[in-house]
């Protein structure tokens, strides 16, 4: 076999004997995966066999899964009062080869973000998200955490904010989850965050751009920018600056922008072809709830597509994602029409 071959040792005798140097882990979801010591690196299959494995039931009577602090799991047995980084369970494991699929077979409207962690341990790694209190944020620093990850939520209101780590930490208790208040229609407060958030010399390995109103009114914000065009643009862009030394010195790291198709259906260019800057903060007689989302979802993903361009030779990625038409969150909220509207089409559209 390649794996076999790969590791040049196809003439040991047993097929489940692993090589010198090699060693039977699991994740926190219970995959096996396979340590070599000597090439300091992991894999999935095994080294001779090439088969995928993953453990078969829960943990016998009296056994704890922890973490310690370099993030590797490890095992308690509490009746006989030892630990041990090999699992139980390894006695009881059952071969997982499915026929690998296609990104399009294995992902699609259907999926879950626990689905698509799923055999993941981001144990080490920091996540920061923003508006992560509701909807696709806090979906998204729930499935985070449970996989091991220290999420920090990055939310406007500080109340709202400590009620999602509760309900993150009610699924988990171990779970490393933390809020900090973040209001994006304030530089400053950009500016307070990410200092606050240096401030505890820590790594950050994923930033998700998520928080955006939509349909709000017209208003202009401390720093008299019209409100979405700054909460859902301007105030990432400045808080992507003020943190992208964290991110390069964390590589590989990632920035991901929420932004969504809608951006299809504007313009921000004047008649001449050049960038019309009155567009991006109209005043009150030519503002639009709809046309100015529009834009700030085309300026999110310019915005990632230049950030990727500089940061990706250093070790950081940017993305854009649409997360799927119309799921119903919290985002409509500003106008009755529009909660009309995303109920209608509720039982059509992706769930939360």
């Amino acid at each position: 076999m390649a794996a076999l071959k790969y590791a040049g040792l196809e003439d040991t005798d047993s097929e489940e004997e692993l090589p010198p140097g090699w060693e039977e882990r699991t994740t926190k979801d219970g995959w096996v995966y396979y340590a070599n010591h000597l090439e300091e690196k992991t894999q999935w299959e095994h080294p001779k066999s090439g088969k995928r494995k993953r453990v078969a039931g829960g943990l016998p009577y009296g056994w704890e899964q922890e973490t310690d602090e370099n993030g590797q799991v490890y095992f308690v047995d509490h009746i006989n009062k030892r630990t041990t980084y090999l699992d139980p369970r390894l006695a009881f494991t059952v071969e997982d080869n499915p026929v690998k699929p296609t990104p399009r077979q294995k992902y699609d409207g259907n999926s879950t973000a626990m689905e698509i962690l799923q055999g993941r341990d981001l144990s080490g790694k920091v996540a920061m998200i923003t508006g992560a209190n509701s909807g696709i944020g806090f979906e998204t620093a729930k499935s985070l955490a449970l996989h091991g990850a220290h999420v920090i939520l990055a939310c406007r209101n500080t109340s709202r904010g400590n009620d999602a780590v509760q309900r993150i930490l009610a699924e988990w208790h171990k779970a490393k989850v933390e809020a900090m208040t973040l209001d994006l229609a304030s530089l400053q407060s950009v500016q307070h965050f990410a200092e606050a958030f240096k401030s505890k010399n820590m790594p950050l390995h994923m930033l998700i751009c998520n928080a955006a109103v939509f349909g709000a009114p017209w208003s202009l914000t401390e720093d008299d920018l019209e409100s979405t065009f700054q909460v859902n643009h301007l105030g990432h862009f400045y808080l992507v600056q003020l943190l992208e030394g964290v991110l390069r010195r964390s590589s590989p790291a990632r920035v991901v922008v929420v932004s969504s198709e809608s951006h299809r259906f504007t313009e921000i260019k004047d008649s001449s072809g050049k960038l019309d800057f009155s567009l991006l903060s109209p005043a009150k007689k030519e503002y639009w709830a709809m046309l100015a989302y529009n834009r700030s979802k085309l300026c999110n993903i310019l915005f990632s597509n230049e950030l990727n361009r500089r940061l990706s030779p250093h070790g950081v990625t940017s993305n854009s994602v649409h997360p799927g038409n119309m799921i119903y969150s919290s985002i409509h909220r500003n106008w009755w029409v529009y909660t009309l509207l995303f109920t209608l089409a509720r039982p059509f559209t992706k769930s939360m």
